[in-house]
């Protein structure tokens, strides 16, 4: 149990520090509100070591801090129904065989920005939002391709860790 609380707490706090750096450095990528998804890579590597539950114990922690700590309660909402169905959609890919983890990263990233627009079509209840999907969908695709390298090389770094 103690090595559980300690294994979250210190993914936690390494997601937390990916959402600051994320927060602070002005990353442009042509569009707004377009990030590289750092803190995801908290979320994939550790659905390859630890129990789904406890990730996602992980990721909403992560999201409320970093809310309250860098953002506001829009971008909380956002965020949670963004990072809820990124997880659960990284979950059923992880399962599927023939799956890669940039594959799954790259599933979860697209995942993410697809639950963001919907959450913006909610708060503001209107659907014109959904024209920016083509450009979401590319930045999804990159931010997960980007995320699933690290997270290939980092569960590799792992795995040879721990044998």
């Amino acid at each position: 149990m103690a090595r559980k609380i300690a294994y979250s707490s210190m993914l936690t706090a390494l997601a937390m520090i990916f959402s600051y750096v994320e927060a602070i450095i002005p990353v442009s990528f042509g569009a707004a509100g377009i990030k590289p998804g750092l803190a995801n890579l908290v979320v994939l590597v550790g659905l390859y070591f630890l129990p789904p539950v406890q990730i996602f114990i992980i990721l909403l922690a992560r999201i409320v801090l970093a809310a309250f700590m860098f953002g506001n309660m829009t971008s909380l909402a956002y965020s949670l129904t963004g990072g809820i169905v990124s997880f659960f959609v990284m979950l059923l890919m992880k399962k599927i065989k023939g799956f890669s983890i940039v594959g799954v990263s790259i599933a979860g990233g697209t995942a993410h920005n697809l639950g963001q627009l919907a959450a913006a079509v909610c708060i503001l209840g209107s659907t014109s939002v959904v024209y920016y999907m083509p450009i979401l969908m590319a930045a999804g695709a990159v931010a997960g391709a980007f995320t699933g390298i690290i997270g290939q090389r980092v569960r590799y770094y792992l795995n040879a860790h721990n044998n």
